[in-house]
């Protein structure tokens, strides 16, 4: 069975449609895979940490696409959820990359050596 991580870094901050352009890429990518009967699991990192307070919301423009999908999301950054901050919780926070001077993010290492494929929007 092939496996993927899905990575999303885009800043919902932003406001562009660039942003919103990666995160519902991601998003889809991730209901294909799952469709498709695959291992996929969504990773919040960077600004991205703030993408599922806004998703939650009824009234966003991908939030019945995210509800599809969000149990495939495995976490999100615990270093950066401290360093950008969001005000949505229930998630796991990731730390297995024990980076210096921080709580630690999650492990791209790990993944591949769990036989992930990484894709990063």
């Amino acid at each position: 069975m092939q496996k993927t991580a899905i990575i999303i870094l885009s800043d919902p901050k932003a406001g562009s449609e660039e942003a919103l352009g990666r995160v519902f890429n991601a998003l889809a990518s991730a209901y294909e895979f799952k469709h498709a009967g695959e291992d996929v699991k969504i990773i919040f990192q960077g600004t991205g940490i703030r993408w599922p307070e806004y998703l939650e919301k009824p009234d966003h423009p991908v939030n019945g696409l995210y509800k599809e999908v969000k149990d495939h999301v495995h976490g999100l950054s615990k270093g950066c959820v401290a360093v950008f901050g969001t005000e949505v919780s229930g998630y796991d926070l990731l730390n297995d990359n024990e980076v210096p001077g921080t709580p630690g993010l999650p492990s791209f290492i790990n993944l591949r050596d769990e036989g992930y494929s990484i894709l990063i929007f």
